[in-house]
């Protein structure tokens, strides 16, 4: 297969792409030394074709970026939230249209998070090559192998698309996976936000001085890490920034207190900025409300209900099974405990499909009026 390295040829293939009613795409690229991951290669198939397109090569992405923005036309990713990170960080805004082949397979009878390998070998009966699959993607020339390994990323992904598709229209199950795909893709998860950045970092202090200090420390290397497009990490670990919020030192010499800061660090521009953000810490302290953070545990439950909590997990398995549908996207932990606790308002079982398969099983279990027993001629679980 030809490497697409011209803006003429990549033109006349958007063409043909915007002729058609869904394509595939993958992307390569690299992200271990940057905060922006680096596209390096970009593959597109569709009904009848494939093609391989070289970004390096200073093409003009704008007639793709109209074809991601075009919501007539289906843009089919396998575990895509990467590859749509990229075109997010490039366009500002996501692709029209998502359609994600794992998240759909998941209720296709796949099981959860199955690769594309698998998926392609069970649709298609293909075992494909993974020769290829620790190439560097930003080395030039691509040779022949290299580019036909990264086709069929997209090529073999039309047949799965097409069997998802099929198999959803057959089972009408096609609306079951649309909210999915959307919350999967929502903006908010490709947004990033300096300011909140510190919640990602795991810790288990809650005083509002530290988290005060967390906060505008982690601010200040986001910040830092968009500006010069470096990765986070390089910078200043995780476990430092905690470090540095438990400390909280007030001038450079102070630095030196703080365990596994490096000393390049503390004498170079980095520790004057690092002092900088705390200061501002200092003056803007965080309420008590901005410090708490939610978490799945918070949402407890009575000790006498925990009982119940355990055989809706095993309902909630029993029924996920016989309907080829992975447990988690019928029913998060959440959504059972908030069950549990009566606060039907705020779990997502008792509405759609969800309801069907298991909402109205769970109701009749949590008001005595169901059973759970297994027939032994029969060898499987029976639910009166």
């Amino acid at each position: 297969m030809e490497l697409i390295n011209t803006n003429e040829k990549f033109a006349n293939f958007c063409k043909i792409l915007e002729n058609q009613k869904f394509i595939t795409v993958d992307s390569e690229f690299l992200r271990e030394h940057y905060y922006y991951p680096m596209l390096c290669l970009l593959q597109v198939g569709y009904d009848g074709g494939a093609a391989v397109i070289d970004p390096i090569a200073n093409l003009d992405m704008t007639p793709f970026f109209a074809i991601l923005d075009n919501a007539d036309i289906v843009k089919v990713f396998h575990a895509g939230k990467q590859d749509v990170e990229i075109f997010y960080n490039l366009t500002g805004k996501l692709p029209n249209n998502i359609f994600d082949t794992q998240i759909a397979a998941m209720v296709c009878g796949f099981g959860e998070n199955v690769s594309y390998g698998t998926l392609v070998k069970s649709i298609t009966g293909v075992e494909l090559d993974k020769s290829c699959r620790l190439t560097d993607w930003s080395i030039r020339p691509l040779d022949e192998e290299q580019v036909n390994y990264a086709a069929n990323d997209v090529t073999y992904l039309v047949d799965c698309y097409k069997y998802i598709i099929n198999y959803l229209e057959e089972n009408k199950r096609t609306d079951w996976i649309k909210e999915e795909m959307l919350n999967a893709y929502d903006e908010k998860y490709y947004h990033i936000d300096a300011e909140n950045s510190w919640q990602r970092i795991h810790n288990s202090i809650r005083s509002p001085k530290f988290l005060t200090a967390l906060k505008y420390l982690a601010m200040w290397r986001e910040k830092r890490a968009q500006k010069f497009n470096t990765p986070r990490q390089s910078i200043i670990r995780d476990d430092v920034l905690v470090n540095l919020a438990s400390v909280r030192p007030l001038n450079v010499d102070d630095l030196k207190q703080v365990r596994n800061l490096k000393n390049d660090v503390i004498k170079g521009k980095l520790g004057a900025e690092i002092i900088e953000a705390l200061q501002e810490a200092e003056k803007n302290p965080m309420s008590a409300e901005e410090c708490k953070i939610s978490k799945t545990k918070d949402i407890n439950i009575p000790n006498q209900e925990h009982n119940l909590m355990e055989v809706l997990y095993m309902l909630l398995h029993i029924q996920s099974q016989e309907h080829s549908v992975v447990a988690k996207l019928v029913a998060s932990e959440n959504d059972l405990r908030y069950f549990v606790r009566g606060e039907d308002d705020k779990t997502g079982i008792l509405r759609g499909w969800r309801y069907e398969i298991f909402g109205q099983y769970a109701l009749k279990l949590r008001s005595g009026e169901l059973s759970i027993s297994y027939n032994p001629q029969k060898k499987r679980i029976i639910i009166t």
